[in-house]
């Protein structure tokens, strides 16, 4: 008897994901909520983060900063391609909480 099997082909049709645009960039960083995102997964994230607001503070001291930290990278705010990864539905209400009180965000990774 003679073994038959189906081949698929892998470039099947599939439903493309929505595109988001980027969003306006700001003129100036004076006066603004700068937004800083640390990986604690990645040890140098924070670090990196500090030595930036401190430069950023220097160079516009009028602007403020929310620093927001989570174990890995921006998969918070996108529950639905997870994978292994568990971010808790606690996790990405922070994630969205801070993200609607900066103006932009600045993210570092680092090892």
């Amino acid at each position: 008897m003679t073994e038959q099997y189906e081949v698929m082909n892998p470039w099947s049709e599939v439903d493309s994901p929505s595109v988001k645009g980027l969003a306006p960039r700001v003129d100036d960083l004076a006066g603004k909520t700068i937004g800083l995102f640390a990986i604690e997964y990645k040890g140098a994230s924070r670090p990196i983060l500090e030595a930036v607001e401190a430069r950023l503070k220097e160079r516009y001291p009028t602007s403020t900063f929310r620093l927001f930290t989570n174990p890995y990278n921006l998969v918070v705010a996108d529950m639905e391609h997870l994978g292994r990864i568990a971010i808790t539905p606690e996790m990405k209400d922070a994630f969205e909480a801070w993200a609607g009180e900066v103006d932009v965000a600045i993210t570092a990774v680092g090892d």
